[in-house]
């Protein structure tokens, strides 16, 4: 029996007491049977909603998954020796997840003229001459040329 149904049976149940519809009991009575009806729709509307938020939750989550698979597959890389740890998935290519790999090369630090978002990248991505901010999509160019130096 659900809730509506319940709230149902109890206002007949009310009505078979014979109080006066009238009289002050059955004025009471009266309210009291609609506001329990009320609620009993309410909550019955507030569980289809519920039911509704949650197979769409289940979606995303599905959603979510899959472009994790995706994402996860992209970073792996082809040869698993190449990773420090042998290439375990969800430890981001380090032995207990908690250091950063080694690196020998140089680390360039920039901030965006555009937006103030602090970039770092290697020698090889400052040779490319160009990379694209990755807060504001604006392109960073640098110039190499070693005519700005003095002898």
């Amino acid at each position: 029996m659900t809730v509506v149904e319940k709230a149902a049976y109890l206002k007949g149940l009310a009505e078979g007491l014979g109080v006066q519809p009238d009289s002050k009991e059955g004025r009471l009575w009266a309210a009291l049977t609609d506001l329990l009806a009320d609620m009993a729709h309410e909550l019955e509307d507030l569980q289809a909603s519920d039911l509704d938020f949650a197979g769409a939750l289940d979606e995303i989550s599905e959603d979510l998954s899959y472009l994790e698979e995706l994402t996860c597959q992209l970073d792996m890389p082809d040869d698993p020796e190449d990773s420090p740890c042998g290439g375990c998935p969800g430890c981001a290519g380090t032995e207990d997840g908690d250091e950063e790999p080694e690196f020998d090369g140089v680390i360039y630090d920039v901030t965006c003229p555009h937006c103030g978002q602090e970039l770092s990248f290697d020698e090889d991505t400052l040779n490319q001459g160009s990379i694209q901010c990755p807060g504001c999509g604006e392109t960073l160019e640098f110039d190499l040329d070693e005519d700005d130096e003095e002898p």
